[in-house]
């Protein structure tokens, strides 16, 4: 009695952890009025440096991923570094300004159909007022010696993409000023030597005397394009922010915020800290839907909100990254976000990324949803499976499910189980997800969809979850190996290809029910696909 009475009490999830031979009933009228699908989770993805962005196997891996995943923006640092050429002075100290490497990447862009979110940052050494710098690739994080000289120089920038792209272009871009300055790793102005709690005060001081001026650059060119901020970690000094630029009239078209699922930390800039999983499964969803609500207060309540970064972790060396776990992560976390959000920009879309120099092994734990060789990693999957609904999302019985449909009269169901399976705080994210880590069962999923017309139907479902398009598995299976053979790299890309589990021909009677048990296990992710089936043709054809 009292088991039955738990039971009742748990929600769905917990009741098949609870239970592993309870069904979970996923149920939707296909043919009742739909909405737009939301999608902010692909308005948007993140990158580590726009120097990388000249290399052959970034511009490739881009260009897979604009296809697979519909990737419509992407953001990056180190535009204004050294690295880019962007800036000197002669020897009166007058600015020179190069654009030639940053045409090349936005031309780029531009022929794959992505869009820039303009990170405006670092600051180019000539330009600097300290020699304080971050990552192995030495970028300068010290305000601008010259206020006057940085707003020019913005507005020189501004002017420059304006006249190659045109400003109906420019209008949809995004520009938003420079990265994390809660962060003393990211700020260094007048800050050096003081506490935690000093630092607060006079940073965000500091930045907003930077954002003024970059605000006031970017509105010179034209008053519409679209300047934000404060591009925090943590989601600190939203309230902050907002009460700034109303108490100063600064111009705030979007705000901007960062936020990864660990217990503790924002920046890992050697690649070394060890990571906990947060245990709270609304970690992330919650944070965000606080800012929302920050923002709706505030004299700015139609301003749109940007995550530019978020993933389940901060450093670029978690083995989470690689997991089977991720996948199932991510989408929980988007779907429950939901319309709080205009974007959630995913950090990042490649391993192709040196913030701590070149990494020396395949699987590093890098953020990327693709490796150094192309090889899709379970978050890949995430999102090139969410860019395969249609565009009309239909009310199902599961908040933990997208069903959807097509102008074509396809169907997609997309369901998952999110378990967070980490211990907690006994041990770190590098030694937990670097450990072969089994999934239990968690019962049957029953997809019942109705009101499909009836006839013939190609079905056809995708799965990923332990040891299913699961590349770091496949690579642990291999010894772990610090270098591929291209054998190697063939046997991992076939492990993890995303080619379906089930294909077959069904047949949807007059009633228009459709009905499928499928097995689930922790963190399983299906993508269920049904599509008309083409008419045979009646057409008589000559003899040879």
């Amino acid at each position: 009695m009292l088991r039955a009475l738990l039971l009742l009490l748990l929600s769905p999830a917990a009741l098949l952890a609870a239970d592993p031979a309870a069904v979970r009933r996923i149920e939707a009228d296909v043919s009742q009025p739909a909405h737009p699908l939301n999608r902010m989770y692909n308005l948007c993805v993140g990158a580590g440096r726009a120097n990388e962005g000249l290399r052959a196997d970034w511009q490739r891996q881009l260009q897979q991923v604009r296809a697979d995943c519909g990737f419509r923006y992407i953001r990056f640092h180190g535009l204004f570094c050294d690295d880019m050429g962007v800036y000197r002075e002669d020897a009166q100290g007058r600015a020179i300004y190069n654009w030639q490497y940053i045409d090349e990447l936005f031309d780029f862009l531009q022929r794959i159909g992505i869009k820039p979110f303009v990170e405006l940052g670092f600051m180019p050494s000539a330009l600097a007022s300290g020699p304080h710098t971050i990552f192995w690739y030495k970028a300068n994080v010290t305000p601008p010696k010259d206020y006057a000289k940085w707003e020019a120089f913005v507005a020189a920038f501004v002017r420059h993409v304006t006249e190659r792209y045109g400003a109906d272009e420019v209008r949809r871009w995004y520009f938003e000023v420079w990265n994390e300055p809660n962060l003393t790793g990211f700020w260094m102005g007048t800050t050096q030597g003081k506490t935690e709690a000093e630092f607060a005060p006079i940073a965000r001081a500091e930045y907003l005397k930077l954002y003024a001026a970059s605000a006031r650059a970017v509105k010179s060119v034209d008053s519409t394009y679209r300047v934000g901020g404060p591009a925090t970690a943590g989601s600190g000094w939203i309230d902050e922010t907002l009460a700034a630029c109303a108490e100063r009239q600064l111009p705030l078209d979007f705000v901007s915020t960062h936020t990864y699922a660990t217990s503790s930390g924002y920046l890992d800039e050697h690649g070394n800290a060890g990571t906990v999983f947060s245990p709270d499964r609304n970690a992330v969803t919650d944070e965000v839907k606080g800012v929302r609500q920050k923002i709706a207060r505030s004299a700015f309540p139609g301003a749109e909100l940007h995550y530019t970064e978020w993933s389940s972790s901060y450093t670029p060396a978690d083995p989470l990254h690689d997991s089977y776990h991720s996948a199932a992560f991510i989408l929980d976390k988007v779907r429950h976000i939901g319309a709080a959000a205009d974007s959630m920009s995913y950090w990042t879309f490649t391993d192709i990324f040196e913030e701590a120099g070149p990494r020396m092994t395949p699987f590093h734990g890098g953020f990327g949803l693709l490796n150094y060789q192309d090889l899709m990693k379970p978050s890949y999957f995430a999102y090139a499976w969410l860019n395969r609904l249609g565009d009309h999302e239909i009310a199902a019985s599961d908040s933990d499910a997208f069903i959807c449909r097509n102008d074509a009269g396809a169907v997609q169901a997309l369901f998952w189980d999110f378990t967070i399976t980490h211990p907690g705080a006994s041990v770190i994210n590098q030694e937990f997800y670097l450990a072969d880590q089994p999934a239990k069962a968690k019962g049957t999923v029953e997809l019942n969809l109705r009101g499909l017309a009836p006839g013939r139907y190609q079905l056809t479902a995708r799965k990923v979850g332990y040891r299913a398009n699961d590349v770091q598995s496949a690579w642990r299976d291999l010894g772990s190996p610090a270098q591929l053979t291209r054998a190697q790299v063939r046997q991992l890309r076939a492990a993890s290809s995303g080619e379906p589990f089930v294909q077959e021909s069904v047949t949807v009677a007059a009633d228009g029910h459709f009905s499928r048990p499928f097995a689930m296990r922790e963190n399983d992710v299906w993508l269920v696909e049904l599509s008309p089936a083409p008419a045979k043709s009646t057409r008589a054809t000559a003899s040879p």
